[in-house]
């Protein structure tokens, strides 16, 4: 595969393990973590494996769209739209307020310009380390990208900052590799907006990282002591400072964004895409992507995906029945495993 391919395939497989590994966790207190489970993180969703959500499922529709119209933005766009709506036709047992809202939208005949609600949610971020990968040497297309693909769902222009911010990461780590220059990309980071709320976080991501702060000590900085919620100012920064923090260390750095608790599949997914990126796909500790069960998105359709993108993929109208029981039966182990939750802790 040549490199824009190569990393494609990173971040989506990054994205999926951190996803799987996260979900289980999603909502929980930091706190409540550390009692319920101890010792190394592994797939727990049911019975030691691990299934994946709307972050990895929104990637790949990114990446299928972007294969389809590398250079067309606006028909990027319109085929980004019209996945998200055969996705959320199947009904996706994990869905955003804000996603969900757009998507009904999309179905109501709001074009893909007019369909996006007002919310700084992290579903835009979530998905945008793929075009970061994708388009990493060209700055022009990769935020004309990003915007579209933010403004189907959301129009804060929070989202769309965080989710620049995540793709210019993903872009630097594959311009530079793993020996990359973390305050490089705080300048980048700091020029993405006047926004006087981004420019603190980015201070504080570099007084971090020159202080070799935690992951949690980070996160504690932002106010998120007890977990990390889904807004994109909170989920993005986390995200990149656990990465940043551990970019030579997948296990480090999805150990470390995980542990801060919340809106961990998200943050997980994040986190895992780019440091997929920065280790390479050979370096994911195996028993994680190994222990993924799931159609049609596991790990061995991930890594071919940005080479030959098959066309049976979730989202699709001509599989929608068989989406549609996978979803069902996704949601029935959701249940399941929160019941498990409610069980005393010893």
């Amino acid at each position: 595969m040549n490199e824009r391919s190569t990393a494609v395939s990173a971040v989506l497989l990054g994205t999926a393990v951190g996803d799987a590994l996260g979900l289980p966790a999603e909502g929980m207190s930091r706190a409540t973590i550390q009692r319920r489970w101890k010792g190394e993180w592994h797939m727990r969703l049911l019975f030691g494996r691990g299934m994946v959500s709307d972050d990895t499922e929104h990637s790949v529709m990114v990446a299928l769209s972007l294969t389809e119209h590398p250079a067309d933005v606006d028909a990027f766009q319109r085929t980004l739209a019209w996945r998200l709506r055969w996705w959320f036709a199947a009904l996706p047992a994990a869905t955003g307020l804000a996603t969900a809202r757009a998507c009904l939208k999309l179905w109501f005949g709001f074009s893909p310009e007019r369909s996006g609600v007002f919310s700084a949610g992290n579903g835009p971020a979530m998905r945008s380390a793929v075009i970061g990968a994708f388009h990493a040497h060209d700055e022009k297309r990769r935020r004309d990208f990003v915007r579209a693909s933010t403004r189907i769902t959301h129009t804060d222009p929070r989202a769309e900052i965080a989710a620049l911010a995540v793709a210019e990461a993903a872009a630097c780590a594959v311009r530079e590799g793993p020996l990359f220059e973390a305050a490089s990309l705080i300048e980048v980071l700091g020029s993405l907006s006047v926004d006087e709320e981004w420019r603190a976080i980015v201070q504080k991501l570099r007084r971090a990282l020159e202080q070799d702060a935690t992951v949690d000590a980070f996160a504690a900085a932002l106010g998120l002591e007890r977990a990390v919620g889904g807004y994109a100012y909170h989920t993005v920064p986390v995200a990149l400072y656990a990465w940043l923090r551990h970019a030579s260390d997948f296990r480090a750095a999805l150990t470390a964004v995980l542990n801060c608790g919340g809106d961990a599949d998200s943050t997980g997914a994040i986190a895992g895409g780019l440091a997929a990126l920065t280790v390479g796909i050979d370096q994911i500790p195996c028993e994680w992507p190994s222990h993924i069960s799931d159609w049609p998105l596991n790990p061995g359709t991930l890594q071919r995906l940005a080479a030959q993108p098959p066309r049976l993929i979730t989202g699709s109208p001509w599989i929608w029945p068989l989406a549609l029981l996978r979803n069902l039966f996704f949601l029935v182990i959701v249940i399941l495993h929160g019941l498990q939750r409610l069980a005393p802790l010893d």
